[in-house]
């Protein structure tokens, strides 16, 4: 059977069953939980201490804080998990696929929307129209920041999607051109091998901001719409 380098990235089955579902739930297997005990888990500190300062970062301005913090860290902690989990040799990355992401984009972005509705209906409508606009133009302004609203959950999807996809793919090319020069030409083979060390390192810090920036764009969305 002929592969391509774009087989990595389809999702892997064992006896028929789709284990994208089983590498989504790693997140939760692996973050430690809290129980009743005197003497805290460090690492259970450590996470706690992580979650409400990046939390405070993603939402410093808003009053509804307190109900989408939860939300917000437990998503970055997901995407953070997944994607540098994929890293590793002989696993899935889940967030390669645009159907996981957009998954994960589009409900949170439309309640985004719905909580701006819902609280403060006349400033979420006027996000649509910039003020002091010509009358001549207010239709055509209208459409472009409706068609623009619409295009927030693509972007969020797509955005993850093609960032990991991109390094997943030159590491894949420049792994494969190593092995393949190792032995007709060692010496390239071995500034081709520093180069796929500092592409993973690029790729680590990919992982980590593409998880962060994911959330940071959802929690400016929300304080767009938050009283």
């Amino acid at each position: 059977m002929n592969l391509t380098l774009f087989d990595q990235f389809m999702s892997p089955q064992i006896l028929g069953m789709d284990l994208s579902i089983l590498a989504l739930l790693m997140p939760s297997i692996i973050f430690p939980t809290k129980k009743n005990r005197v003497k805290p888990n460090p690492l259970l500190t450590l996470q706690l201490w992580l979650t409400y300062t990046i939390t405070k970062q993603l939402t410093p301005n808003m009053k509804t804080n307190h109900k989408w913090s939860l939300i917000l860290a437990s998503l970055l902690c997901l995407l953070l998990t997944t994607n540098l989990l994929g890293l590793l040799p002989y696993t899935f990355t889940p967030t390669t696929q645009l159907s996981i992401n957009m998954g994960l984009a589009f409900p949170l972005w439309l309640a985004t929307v719905n909580t701006g509705l819902m609280n403060q209906p006349t400033k979420s409508l006027a996000h649509l129209l910039p003020e002091g606009t010509p009358t001549p133009l207010v239709p055509a302004l209208i459409i472009i920041e409706t068609i623009s609203l619409l295009m927030r959950p693509l972007a969020l999807g797509v955005r993850l999607t093609a960032n990991l996809t991109a390094g997943h793919l030159l590491i894949q090319l420049i792994s494969t051109a190593m092995t393949t020069l190792l032995p007709t030409m060692p010496t390239v083979s071995f500034l081709t091998m520093i180069l796929l060390f500092l592409l993973t390192t690029l790729e680590l810090a990919v992982a980590m901001i593409q998880a962060y920036v994911f959330v940071l764009l959802l929690g400016l969305y929300l304080q767009e719409n938050s009283p």
